[in-house]
């Protein structure tokens, strides 16, 4: 992977300035890279664990509860300690039980040890680790350029096993959860530096000319070459709180980690799609809704939702003289590209609006985020088909969130978007200052 190169870089950086102690510094907010594997289609992140910095490439799941990654591949650490099972902070992160270890004392192989469930979304596996903690370092930002690296001690996270990558981009050695959890990566920065509860994603769509930001302690945003806050682009929705828990394990109560917003309707073209419009909202089993994953690589709907997105939008692609080819799977609806314009936010296809709380509230997307080239002059429309018994009705992918900012507020619960940076003439590939 291109950590290596990328935290290289970063060392070179923090010559000029100390690594400062979590203890007594307070940073403004920080900053971690996004890449994208062009092979898998994940987005990760990399940062450094324990007093070697041990690097640690891990996929971006938005909606996972923890961090965990691979204990058993050259991490071993002199600043690492297990979580007790039955200590507050097993409570806190909903530890399953205790775990022992026959073997040699090392990180993921103590005695009395809490113990969690880590789930691999991209083969659905769970496996069972220890908490610990240990200190990780991660770099402050003004929202200009990475400053100082800051030691963040005693951070919580899951020890797994390399049976447990599978899947995984090459590399990624674990998972890094920005869910809705006291143990996941925002609030607990935020709880440590008395930060503000929000964290903020531009995800690339190619590492090729640049990164993409993980932002964590609110803004401001600066996005060269466009020289404004990216802050002032955002319009804010509700985000709400699906109270039935989507895990693949949970116990009676529990709400789900994962981000919801209200989804009210669908446009093409400025012309409402029509579904059944009980499948946008959240029921009583914590099915239906709308919600926003990087673990996806594209937006997936409900079987009718997906069926009459396809027939509206094949329709007003006619009517701009569009013409139609053979679909390539997994996708339903392809295009000639030699029937399609070109424009500064991509192909020019019909747009596709979510409209939210009101009717001037709304998700634009344009062709650069809602159509996917599959082979030379073959340009599908980016949305596949979830079933009629999906979980969630829509799960937008991440394809979709490619150059668009997005902020996610816990304290006010709110997401702040900005559809398409590339209306701005800036997007989220680039390399921060130093």
């Amino acid at each position: 992977m291109a950590s290596t190169l990328h935290l290289f870089l970063f060392s070179i950086a923090v010559v000029f300035f100390s690594t400062s102690n979590g203890a007594n510094y307070k940073p403004h907010a920080f900053h971690l890279p996004i890449r994208k594997d062009d092979v898998t289609l994940q987005y990760y992140t990399s940062f450094e664990v324990g007093p070697t910095q041990f690097i640690v490439d891990a996929v971006i799941d938005l909606g996972a509860p923890f961090l965990w990654f691979n204990c058993d591949d050259g991490y071993n650490s002199s600043s690492y300690n297990p979580v007790p099972c039955g200590s507050t902070k097993c409570k806190t992160a909903k530890g399953i039980g205790c775990l022992g270890c026959n073997g040699t004392p090392r990180p993921g192989c103590t005695n009395n040890t809490c113990s969690m469930y880590s789930y691999n979304p991209f083969d659905n596996s769970l496996r069972s680790g220890g908490l610990g903690k240990d200190n990780i370092y991660v770099y402050e930002t003004d929202g200009r350029s990475v400053l100082l690296q800051i030691n963040v001690p005693r951070f919580p996270f899951v020890c797994a096993d390399s049976g447990s990558l599978d899947g995984l981009a090459k590399g990624a050695k674990g998972i890094l959860g920005l869910g809705r959890t006291q143990i996941a990566l925002p609030m607990q920065l935020a709880n440590a530096f008395e930060l503000k509860r929000k964290f903020a994603l531009c995800v690339p769509s190619s590492s090729q000319s640049g990164l993409g930001d993980i932002f964590i302690g609110g803004g401001p945003y600066y996005l060269l070459p466009y020289t404004k806050n990216v802050s002032e682009l955002l319009i804010t929705t509700p985000l709400i709180i699906n109270p039935v828990s989507t895990a693949p394990i949970y116990s009676e109560g529990d709400p789900s980690d994962e981000y919801f917003i209200g989804v009210k309707s669908i446009k093409i073209d400025g012309q409402i799609v029509q579904l059944k419009t009980s499948l946008l909202s959240i029921d009583n089993k914590g099915v239906g809704g709308t919600k926003i994953s990087t673990i996806n690589p594209y937006t997936i709907l409900h079987t009718s939702i997906y069926k009459a997105v396809i027939k509206d939008f094949v329709k007003k692609a006619a009517s701009r003289k569009i013409t139609r080819v053979a679909s390539v799977a997994p996708f339903g609806a392809c295009f000639s590209s030699k029937t399609i314009a070109s424009t500064m936010t991509g192909p020019a296809v019909p747009t596709i609006d979510l409209v939210l709380q009101s009717k001037s509230v709304y998700w634009r997307i344009y062709g650069a985020n809602s159509m996917v080239k599959v082979k030379e002059n073959v340009l599908c429309l980016g949305v596949v088909d979830g079933g009629s018994k999906p979980r969630t009705s829509i799960v937008i992918g991440g394809h979709q969130l490619e150059d668009n900012m997005l902020e996610f507020d816990l304290a006010s619960s709110k997401l702040g978007f900005s559809s398409s940076l590339l209306l701005h003439n800036t997007n989220c590939s680039h390399y921060r200052i130093f």
